[in-house]
């Protein structure tokens, strides 16, 4: 368990203390990502939701790897990424939906961990390990879907529209693609604050509460 919260403490410098990832944190953060996959296959490492959460998390950093070994594929075969906008877009947003998918998972651990510390008997039949599973389950579905709105909106950008036809079916999904994609990322923004809110607030609770006893 002092493993998984080590590895906790890094993925909340990683996400949620850090302005924007640089190559020694989605480094260190892979190689914790994979360290914990393999612990978390122990028999010494209770089923709880806790556990579930964290290995959730710790598959999101599958969506990293893709993208670096993407990466490192068209390099080392020099293709001009620029060029196919579909590729680019793709990488890019696999790293969005990574970022997404820890983001609401963090927070997960983090409402677990105040409800385990406030109210610990009356959450627990929240704090269930099918309760974890469908929780997860549920934020893979979501920016899954979010992330193929952004993937379509983005080949619809590097797609000429002049030909279409303005009241045509493809015309509408068009604009209804740009401004979905729009209005997203602008709530994917506000949200993310607001669960960087959240978390320095239960744990500053989690903290103090502790401090007291």
């Amino acid at each position: 368990m002092k493993d998984l919260r080590r590895y906790l403490v890094l993925k909340y410098i990683q996400y949620l203390v850090l302005s924007s990832s640089n190559a020694l944190s989605t480094l260190l953060g892979l190689l914790g990502s994979l360290y914990t996959i393999i612990i978390l296959q122990s028999a010494k490492v209770s089923s709880k939701s806790t556990a579930v959460l964290i290995s959730h998390l710790a598959k999101a950093d599958l969506l990293v790897s893709i993208s670096l070994i993407s990466e490192v594929l068209i390099w080392t075969l020099g293709v001009d990424v620029s060029s196919t906008a579909f590729t680019a877009a793709l990488l890019q947003n696999l790293l969005t939906a990574n970022t997404h998918i820890s983001y609401l998972l963090l927070s997960c651990v983090a409402s677990e961990a105040y409800l385990i510390t406030f109210f610990p008997t009356e959450s627990r039949r929240l704090r269930t390990v099918r309760n974890a599973r469908l929780t997860s389950r549920l934020i893979w579905i979501l920016v899954t879907c979010e992330c193929f709105l952004f993937q379509t909106d983005d080949l619809l950008k590097a797609t000429s529209t002049s030909a279409l036809t303005p009241h045509s079916l493809c015309a509408w999904w068009f604009q209804f693609s740009r401004v979905a994609a729009a209005l997203l990322r602008s709530l994917s923004y506000l949200l993310g604050v607001l669960l960087r809110i959240l978390n320095v607030y239960i744990y500053y609770k989690i903290f103090f509460s502790i401090s007291n006893r």
